[in-house]
């Protein structure tokens, strides 16, 4: 059994970043030093704890988040102890309980990293030096951005060939925030990187031992003795614009302790003010402790958190917004944000309790659904590996057994105090296709695996198409869609024939029109009245659907406006230049007529949809692509063709830049232009290119294009 940790000395963390910045490698040695794991597992061997799935060992990246639990008390706490009964002594004062996230960092699996930073208090960023801010990097920034998520940096691969200090920390400045300021400096670089010097304590510090785990502090190499003056200067100098009494003795000339430095650092780092950055090499065993005392240090407790951004809910008796404390002692609060389907227990739900005890054997609500759960079994994950327990306490991240009505981003309180919280938002999936099962018995576990794997991923959606009978699916990218047909075949032993991916296509209007829609049925007894009129005009890209009721004077009653604007929504599923779902408009109704005896709500449903068609039809609709937001990264002996094949593919390029030895090109290019990439910059590169995509934006079909794609739905 863990004790019981007071909740100053909790960390919930994620550790996120682009793919192969070391993010899972930096995670293993995190388990390593807290002790948790007693071997380092490495990525590149498919042996890491945190990658557990079969495809996370094959490709060698994280595709689910994985949580687990550690301890850390700060190794500058246990300097002066002596013998072990001092050093337990100080681990009972001093000892931090730090859950930590570790997050994918493709694209694909975006959804992965937001819903994981909708429950952390604290964010660890992590760059490849060698290659600085990466397009991913700048993604997961702005998703930590959205929740308010304080962070501290950590520039990982000191000692790879190409790797920079400064070439990093400047990407940084320049492309995410100009808060941040380094809290350390590397010893070297490339093959000559052997250390860090510790800026606020002016100390150096080195690693020994077969797995760095003995740290060691080593003097501050003399021809570094200038650099780390200036540094520090420029540190203390950000830290003392956040608090106006160290200013003072900033100004008198007077030294400030470490302590009161730190204490500051902390608040303004809490407050989104500054960000630390720390570096080192998780693969050579060097910095990662310094990064835990940094956790500790700088990163926020759930009390700290609720200081700044308290946790606010909608209370469903009264239908105000209500504050829950982060206290034991409050009703029970959580946000259940993964669904995960385990092969030993069935469904696992993770959550987060904000507030309250969450117990075994006890009754919940679920806020989103309006239903009650039981609480069966309550396990505490580390990675695939699950801890019974008999109750979780606020600050705690758990997992429970056999939620039957749960799903991502639900609040489950305790019944008595109904309170829903905040839901997390997923972007709208890009690419689909076409799936079906082989056999008759397949075809009932394609089925019940679909529903399984739609669950647990909301940015993947299961839609049939009532024409020809097929089963679509959707999601964020190739490599998306590859993993979950993967994981039927495995998980849920279904053979399918899995048709060619396709792009999402939207439709939306460019000008404003208006029409009515009619639906009159007379046919003995009583009949169907429904008569709409409406007006349509287009918003900005997205913008999604508006819809107003504008009428007056009771000409349609208020009881069947929700049908009509329902037989709108429906209508909007299928446009009129290829069938693709409409976006991106206001549809306003503003007048109409009833019928005493025969109108219904289906009759105006139905005149609501056939109005929207009507109106759609004379408002110029067009086909719209999603674009990508395209990184390719050549040789420059190479750049001449990979630019021209860009350009072929509708490719607008937006800027080129270096990067160590290699050409960087940043580019727009069409979804549709880009299957089968990977193997076309291979082949015109001989092997040495790379590229990483991501959703931009949805942008108009030129005409000769809209043209083939119309006639390829035919």
């Amino acid at each position: 059994m863990f004790k019981q940790y007071p909740l100053e000395k909790y960390r919930n963390i994620g550790i996120i970043a682009h793919i192969d910045a070391g993010k899972t490698t930096v995670s293993e040695r995190i388990l390593f030093y807290t002790g948790i794991s007693h071997k380092i597992g490495e990525v590149h061997e498919g042996a890491a704890v945190m990658d557990w799935m079969e495809q996370e060992r094959e490709r060698g990246i994280t595709i689910t988040s994985a949580a687990t639990t550690c301890f850390w008390t700060p190794r500058y706490e246990l300097r002066n102890a002596k013998t072990d009964e001092e050093k337990m002594k100080i681990r009972d004062e001093h000892e931090h309980r730090i859950n930590i996230i570790d997050t994918p960092g493709h694209v694909d699996f975006t959804a992965e990293v937001e819903r994981s930073l909708r429950v952390l208090d604290g964010g660890v960023t992590v760059f490849d030096s060698v290659s600085g801010v990466e397009p991913q990097s700048e993604t997961v920034w702005h998703q930590a951005d959205k929740y308010s998520v304080p962070r501290i940096c950590f520039l990982n691969k000191m000692d790879r060939t190409g790797a920079s200090f400064d070439f990093s920390y400047r990407s940084i400045l320049e492309r995410l925030t100009p808060n941040a300021i380094p809290v350390q400096l590397p010893i070297g670089a490339e093959e000559n990187f052997s250390g860090v010097v510790d800026l606020i304590e002016l100390k150096a510090f080195s690693t020994s031992g077969s797995n760095g785990e003995i740290l060691e502090e080593i003097p501050i190499p003399d021809g570094m003795q200038d650099e780390v003056k200036k540094a520090r200067a420029q540190l203390i100098e950000k830290i003392v614009e956040h608090d106006e009494t160290m200013m003072e003795k900033y100004l008198a000339g007077e030294e400030i302790p470490v302590a009161d430095l730190k204490k500051v650092l902390r608040k303004a780092t809490i407050d989104n003010k500054l960000v630390p950055v720390f570096c080192g090499s998780a693969l050579k065993n060097k910095g990662v402790q310094l990064l835990l005392d940094g956790v500790v240090d700088y990163l926020p407790s759930p009390l700290d958190i609720a200081e700044s951004k308290p946790i606010k809910g909608l209370d469903q008796k009264s239908g105000t917004d209500v504050i829950r404390q982060p206290s034991d002692n409050e009703p029970l609060t959580a946000m259940a944000f993964k669904i995960a389907t385990d092969p030993f227990v069935g469904n696992l739900t993770y959550f987060r309790v904000y507030s309250g005890v969450l117990k075994k054997g006890s009754y919940i609500l679920n806020a989103t659904k309006d239903s009650q759960e039981r609480i069966g079994r309550i396990v505490r994950m580390h990675a695939n590996h699950r801890e019974d327990v008999e109750e979780m306490h606020t600050g705690d991240l758990g997992a429970i057994v056999g939620l039957k009505n749960t799903t991502t981003g639900d609040t489950l309180c305790d019944p008595e105090h109904p309170i829903t919280l905040e839901t997390i938002t997923f972007p709208e999936p890009v690419i689909n296709l076409r799936i079906e099962p082989k056999t008759k018995a397949d075809q009932e576990k394609l089925g019940l695996s679909l529903k399984r794997l739609a669950d647990e991923d909301p940015t993947f959606r299961v839609t049939g198409n009532s024409e020809t009978g097929e089963t679509i699916i959707w999601g964020m990218g190739e490599l998306h869609l590859e993993i979950l047909v993967d994981r039927m075949k495995r998980e849920f032993g279904v053979e399918a024939n899995v048709g060619r991916p396709q792009v999402s296509y939207k439709e939306t209007i460019k000008a404003s029109a208006e029409a009515e829609g009619k639906y009159i049925r007379q046919s003995g007894g009583r009949g169907q009245y429904g008569h709409a009129k409406i007006k349509v005009r287009p918003l900005e890209r997205g913008k999604g659907f508006e819809f107003l009721n504008q009428i007056r004077g009771g000409v349609i009653p208020q009881e069947f406006i929700p049908a009509i604007e329902k037989g709108i929504k429906e209508a909007m599923a299928k446009g009129i230049v290829a069938g693709y779902q409409l976006v991106d408009m206001e549809v306003a109704l503003y007048d109409g007529s009833f019928h005493e005896v025969d109108s219904s709500e289906a009759a105006f449903k139905i005149a609501g949809s056939l109005a929207l068609q009507d109106a759609v039809k004379s408002s110029s609709p067009v086909l719209l692509e999603p674009i990508m937001r395209v990184q390719v990264i050549v040789p420059p002996d190479f750049l001449g063709d990979a630019t021209g094949d860009l350009s072929s593919k509708r490719g607008k390029i937006e800027e080129m830049s270096d990067r160590g030895m290699m050409k960087v090109i940043d580019a727009m290019v069409p979804l549709s232009e880009m299957f089968g990439y990977a193997t076309k910059i291979r082949s015109i590169t001989q092997g040495r290119g790379t590229f990483t995509m991501e959703f931009s934006h949805y942008e108009e079909v030129p005409k000769n294009i809209e043209a083939q794609i119309v006639e390829g739905k035919k």
